[in-house]
Order: C-alpha cells, then structure tokens, then sequence
C-alpha cells in the first residue's frame, strides 16, 4: 500500500454518534418539524452564526480574514445534490466530530458561553448569533439519504470530510485540499427521491427569500454546476435601521412588499420595545379597504422573525379587529431551533398533519405564556392605533 494512503487511512475513523441517532433522528423527522423546508432556513442559520463567528474571532486576529473579508453564503444546485457554502470560521477534525456527532450539542451556544464567561457579565459581542440548541442541521436528513460536510477552519490548511446517513454512525476523513472550500464550510445533501424539487432553482429562490432573506449575510444561488453565483439577498433587514435613515420610499416599497398591495400605507408604526421580551415591529395600516375585511375568517397578516429568521405569518400578535394591519415583527431574545418549531407550532394552531386545533390545547402553558407576553408588549401598537388615526374604527 503506498504510504499516503497509509497516512490517510491512519487519519480517516469511523465512529458512531453519541446518542441514539437513529431513534432520536425519526423522532425529529416526525415529531420535532412538521415542515420539510425548513432544513435550508437551518443551514443557512448555521452559516450566518458561522460567518459571525469569523468576525468576531478576526478582531484580535484579523490574518484570519486574509483576501477575503465579506461574509456570503451560496446556494449551489445539481441535478440530485443541494449544497449550502459559507466562508465562516469553519471546523477542524475534532470541532467537526463534536458539533456533529453529538446531538443537540451547539457549537454557537458553547461560543457564547465562552464569549460570556470571558466578559463577567458585560454585553457580550455575538449576541446576533442564532442557534442555541444544536439540531438545526439533523434536520437534512428529512430530505437527504446522505448528508456530507467538508470544512476548512480559518487560518489552517487543513480540510475534513464529515459523512453520515443518519443511520448510526459518521465518517471523518481528510479532504482534498481542491475539493474544499479555501475557509468555511460546504454542506452537500444528497436528496431523496421524494426532495429532488429542491434542486429546482424557483423553489429554492422562493424559500430563501421568505425564510432567510434578511439573515445578516448576503445569500447567492448558483443554478447549476459551473454558473456564476446570483446574489438574491442583501443581508439587510429595513426593521433594524434607525428611523431617522430610512426613506418614505423605502417605507412604502417594503409595505408593498410584505402586503402584495400597490397602495402606499396610510399609517406607519416603528419602533423597537425592551421587556419581557426584547423585540423590534414595523407595521403598516393600508390607504385602500382589503376586498375581504368584514371576513369574520380572515387571519391577521403580521410575520413573525426570530433574528432575522422567519418563523411564521400566522401569528395572532394583534386582536383580530385589526387584522387589516400588515408588517413584520422580530424578537430578538426568543430561542431558537427547537422552541421555534413550538413557537410556529403554538402560534398557526396546526398539528403536523395540517389540522387546526384550538390553540389552548396545541400552545401547552410554557408557549402560550410566552405568546401571551408578546402579545401583551404588543399592546401599545394597539392603544395607539386606538387613540390615533384608528379612532373610531369598530370590529366587525
């Protein structure tokens, strides 16, 4: 045998995952989300706390940014593969059998330990990161029959090759250096039969910019093997900017965005509220009567963001007789990955089949004390309205 196999052979292992992954992976594959999409939403999570995690670490060694400073993240398309690429901090060998062969072990979450122990209780930088509970990535598997991950780490030369079927077991061995990104992570999924509208680039396209298209990292797509990368977001969230730098027109393009209206908003609500829960609300109030405003059925039209991540249009932030209003709302300290599968689940009333249930039984105490709180900080947009322009407005 020739002695670079022989090293590489030395290098490449085969373990097994610590905990009972294949029981504990059905159970997330039919119990934890009831949405297949949602894998790309947790992907691209993972690489924007990945990408936030390489500039946090390159202000005191910024060689680790070396000629390639600006975070992205790219969306690759094939004929039975999907790939998610980010040129974060990456993993080593060993970062990637403990991230990845434990379940539920968070990488983000033992960053912002240390970044917190590190401070002594000071407002800890890396606050925008996103997962906190670390199951985010097993969720390929609802779509993949092999998911692979190859790594390089920021500032090494080294690149691994993490693989696993989700059956029991992964394989981490060397990576070509060519085959590798230069730093970050690429993400391959090999898709099902029943995934493979994944690889269209409509659908993909879709699911980005409603699921992920104000992340903090600008998002590309590539088509197809050997296309220029199309960038689809900015990484810009217009809620998060100070009032004082934002148009009347940015205003109004976004209204008519998040509304599919072409009328401009009579009334604009900003503002950002500390509390229970810490969250920032744009909401709009139409010039023009929607056709079905007196619908004793229609649902109010607020979409939920946890960090920039979306969570659900279907939540019952504002009291029905003003589910006219249209906007975004984003919580900025609600958890993640698991709790914002409970969330979506509480708050849209559906069991996994698509069945409504009423909410009492669906919310369970925890999740609809933690609505119940959100809705009641929420109240000033209602009062306000109330006092305001909406004086005089009865419920139908």
């Amino acid at each position: 045998m020739p002695a670079a196999e022989t090293a590489e052979s030395a290098q490449s292992e085969r373990r097994p995952f610590e905990a009972d992954v294949a029981k504990l992976l059905h159970l997330m594959v039919h119990s934890v989300y009831s949405d297949k999409s949602v894998f790309l939403r947790e992907l691209i999570a993972n690489s924007a706390d990945a990408c936030e995690r390489l500039r946090y670490e390159a202000i005191a060694a910024p060689a680790l940014l070396g000629d390639d400073p600006k975070p992205r993240i790219t969306v690759a398309l094939d004929a039975r593969q999907l790939a998610v690429e980010d040129n974060g901090i990456g993993m080593d060998r060993d970062e990637l059998i403990d991230a990845l062969g434990t379940i539920a072990r968070s990488g983000t979450k033992a960053f912002l330990d240390r970044i917190e122990a590190g401070q002594s209780g000071e407002g800890a930088e890396g606050q925008t990161l996103i997962g906190r509970f670390g199951v985010g990535f097993y969720s390929a598997f609802m779509v993949a029959e092999r998911v692979e991950v190859i790594s390089r780490r920021a500032g090494t030369e080294e690149a691994w090759l993490w693989s696993s079927d989700g059956k029991g077991d992964f394989s981490v061995t060397p990576a070509a250096g060519a085959a590798a990104p230069r730093r970050g992570t690429r993400v391959v999924l090999h898709l099902t039969d029943e995934a493979k509208s994944y690889t269209e680039r409509l659908a993909i396209e879709r699911l980005v910019r409603d699921q992920s298209g104000h992340v903090p990292v600008p998002i590309a797509i590539i088509e197809k093997p050997g296309a220029a990368p199309v960038e689809i977001t900015d990484g810009a969230a217009l809620w998060t900017k100070p009032k004082s730098e934002i148009a009347p027109a940015d205003y109004t393009d976004f209204y008519r965005s998040v509304a599919g209206a072409f009328d401009e908003p009579a009334l604009t609500i900003h503002f950002r509220a500390e509390g229970r829960q810490d969250y920032t609300a744009l909401l709009f109030v139409p010039s023009s009567r929607p056709f079905d405003l007196f619908d004793p059925d229609r649902a109010g039209r607020i979409k939920l963001y946890v960090k920039r991540v979306f969570i659900t249009d279907q939540a019952e932030i504002l009291p029905r007789y003003l589910r006219f209003v249209r906007g975004v709302v984003d919580s900025a300290d609600l958890p993640l990955n698991v709790s914002r599968e409970k969330i979506q689940e509480s708050v849209s009333g559906r069991d996994q089949k698509g069945h409504n249930e009423p909410r009492v039984r669906r919310a369970g105490a925890a999740r609809g004390q933690r609505a119940a709180d959100l809705r009641q900080d929420l109240g000033c947009v209602r009062r306000g309205a109330q006092r305001g322009h909406l004086r005089g407005l009865r419920a139908p």
